[in-house]
């Protein structure tokens, strides 16, 4: 059995900077020289997500619509109010109640078969990144097992 891990760096543009991810993580795949296993793809932070679908332009104005009407970034957050909150603070501290809570609807890491050397996706399957908050540096762990 085999263990590998990379971790991908990104400067995000800001809220709703999709990235689609896969061609990256495939070559990671193909320079492991796993064969058969489990690929799993993590975020470091709880304002950025990944998950598997589409990569389609209209699909994506539709999540990002979406995730809108669940978390509406023009309502006011318990987290947002600095006179209150006495928790996880750190120095530039923004308000991002909203992008917390849209990280909710969204996973924090997809798990992926390999087989034969390969990503196992369906058709039109994609590993999308997303940044929900502010323009700011981001990472991603790929972690591989497998032989």
């Amino acid at each position: 059995m085999k263990i590998v891990s990379k971790i991908f760096e990104y400067q995000t543009k800001g809220q709703f900077d999709f990235r689609d991810i896969t061609d990256e993580i495939k070559n990671f795949v193909v320079e492991s020289n796993i064969k058969n296993g489990l690929l799993n793809v993590q975020t470091f932070h709880t304002t950025a997500t990944v998950f598997v679908n589409e990569n389609e332009p209209l699909l994506i104005e539709d999540i990002k619509a979406n995730l809108e009407k669940l978390a509406p970034s023009n309502i006011k957050y318990n987290h947002d109010n600095f006179e209150i909150r006495t928790v996880n603070m750190c120095p530039g501290e923004c308000d991002n109640g909203q992008a917390h809570v849209k990280a909710l609807y969204l996973p924090q890491n997809v798990t992926l078969n390999i087989l034969e050397g390969k990503i196992q996706f369906g058709l039109w399957q994609r590993i999308m990144f997303v940044e929900l908050d502010r323009p700011r540096p981001r990472k991603i762990q790929v972690l591989m097992i497998g032989e």
